[in-house]
């Protein structure tokens, strides 16, 4: 039996800090999908949101947050959000980390929703890759760390509501032995406390911003285990991804670059959010990506125009280094004028915690994107991500410590083996999800839409209950099977609440329901075996 104190499930800014914090209180293993550098965080180009200034104050940060959520915020979790948030950056920084600085201080960036300038960079438009880089360094520090690439998740291993570790599979020879081969096995390891930080969903989108990893497995595995999963309708559309002609590939263009004076024009060369809403570029992300979506229907182009021609240009390349360069591969120049498309870029809902990270499944944590602790409301305000992953991991690993050691832990059996022969079906079957999802479940969707949608992902299902293979009389699961009906789960937990919200609410757009109805001002919930249903917002529904 492998036992750890800690296993931490994902490898992004909230896994790798909830390891490096809980290094501190007992051994840790990490395992991740990919590698440890391959995830949202790491990419992340906007920055961290976090009162610094003596100008700023938490409850205006607060106050953002919450018009920005569309009334579906927690107050007591955005509390704790913008109150902590400060003490984190600062931790940070006497830990050793560098943000940006300007005349001695801190250089604060302004983004869509914010109305002072609180964004922190690191790096100009690579903060996510620094404070990725940066963890990173602290945990390779720490010798009771282990980090196993190339492993996933499984399964959790759960008995009576309690876990008790995670089921994955591993290509990693450090965790298998040389002697496994190169297609890998089972592995199961223990542990007293397990987080859940395996990020979003976007991926499952055949146009998105995230890495081709970022699909969904571990919502998917925690909503089969018991878990309630809430406001899943909510996927937010980042508003510039850059346009790429004949590929699905989506590089994201910072909100940053809008918050230094970027204009977004339609193809009659004007812009057009000045009169849709009082912060112009800067509005929201739901209202730019809807504009922008409305605007290329409009224009029947597939892009609209980023223009930076009347801005500085020695100081547009000083401040976007990475994202220049970007765009010189795909022959760009961010100078003058770029075309951009909203690509499906952060998942709003997720599986429902507390303010600990504790989820409905004992001494099971989850932290980062998957969480939905109703900070994020119906629509995330940019740049509150990062920072969120350090605040509820930090209290996350802080409230582990009351678990202490289970009384038993049973014993579980291997149950996985994989057919090579099926690797073929999955690929073919995500890329189908993926153009589902897109159709059917954008950022304009209608019942009519929705309901086909489902539709298609129940025609799915039957292909593959069909393409099943049976051996023997002996319970085992297929490693591409599971991962398939992983990807239709997922497509389900978002379609079906946004076919129950007959509304239109931050990253939630009905054109058959385009107006916001305050009957509808509740979270969306949903748990394995049972009906979709509601839950009541600031009603202690997050309290375990």
């Amino acid at each position: 039996m492998q036992k750890f104190d800690y296993i931490v499930v994902g490898s992004g800014l909230a896994g790798l800090y909830a390891a490096y914090k809980a290094s501190f209180k007992g051994n840790v293993a990490v395992i991740t999908k990919s590698f440890v550098r391959e995830s949202n965080s790491f990419n992340a180009q906007g920055g961290i949101a976090a009162v610094t200034s003596f100008e700023d104050d938490p409850q205006i940060h607060k106050s953002d947050t919450l018009i920005a959520g569309r009334g579906l915020c927690e107050d007591s979790s955005v509390d704790v959000l913008v109150n902590e948030g400060p003490h984190r950056i600062q931790e940070i920084i006497a830990d050793g980390m560098k943000f940006d600085t300007e005349n001695g201080a801190l250089a604060l960036g302004l983004e869509g929703g914010h109305h002072k300038r609180r964004i922190l960079h690191a790096g100009g438009d690579s903060t996510g890759r620094w404070i990725t880089e940066f963890v990173i360094s602290k945990v390779e520090e720490k010798e009771n760390i282990t980090v196993y690439e190339n492993t996933s998740l499984l399964d959790f291993l759960v008995e009576d509501g309690v876990c008790y570790g995670v089921r994955c599979w591993s290509e990693n020879p450090s965790l298998i032995g040389e002697e496994a081969g190169g297609n890998g096995k089972e592995v199961l390891l223990y542990a007293n406390n397990v987080f859940l930080t395996s990020g979003g969903t976007s991926a499952i989108y055949a146009r998105t911003t995230n890495p081709q990893t970022t699909i969904g497995d571990g919502l998917a595995v925690a909503y089969k285990n018991g878990c309630r999963i809430m406001d899943m309708e909510f996927i937010q559309f980042h508003p510039s991804g850059l346009y790429i002609k004949d590929s699905s590939k989506a590089f994201l263009i910072s909100e940053a670059v809008r918050g230094e004076g970027a204009h977004l024009m339609g193809k009659d060369g004007k812009r057009f959010m000045v009169p849709i809403h009082e912060l112009a570029e800067l509005a929201p992300r739901d209202i730019v990506a809807r504009s922008i979506y409305k605007q290329m229907y409009k224009d029947n182009m597939p892009y609209v125009t980023l223009s930076l021609k009347h801005l500085n240009k020695e100081e547009i390349l000083s401040r976007f280094p990475s994202i220049n360069a970007k765009c010189q591969e795909y022959g760009y120049d961010l100078t003058n004028e770029i075309p951009v498309a909203p690509a499906a870029h952060y998942t709003v809902g997720g599986v429902v915690s507390n303010m600990d990270g504790r989820t409905d499944i004992k001494r099971l944590y989850v932290c980062g994107e998957i969480a939905a602790t109703g900070i994020m409301g119906a629509n995330r305000l940019a740049s509150n991500s990062l920072i969120e992953c350090l605040v509820f991991a930090n209290r996350a690993v802080e409230d582990s410590v009351k678990n202490g050691e289970p009384q038993r832990v049973p014993v579980f059996k291997e149950e996985y083996y994989r057919d090579e022969e099926n690797a073929q079906f999955y690929q073919q079957l995500k890329v189908k999800v993926s153009e589902i999802m897109n159709a059917h479940a954008g950022i304009v969707r209608t019942e009519e839409g929705l309901k086909e949608g489902l539709r298609k992902i129940e025609e799915l299902a039957t292909e593959l209950m069909m393409n099943r293979k049976v051996i023997g009389t002996v319970p085992v699961k297929e490693y591409y099977e599971d991962a398939s009906w992983r990807l239709l789960i997922v497509a389900s937990l978002i379609m079906n609440p946004a076919l129950l919200r007959k509304e239109s609410r931050g990253g939630h757009y009905r054109e058959d329901f385009p107006c916001t109805d305050e009957s509808y001002q509740v979270h969306s919930v949903q748990q394995m075996g049972k009906e979709i249903t509601t839950a009541p917002v600031n009603r202690d529904y997050l309290v375990f």
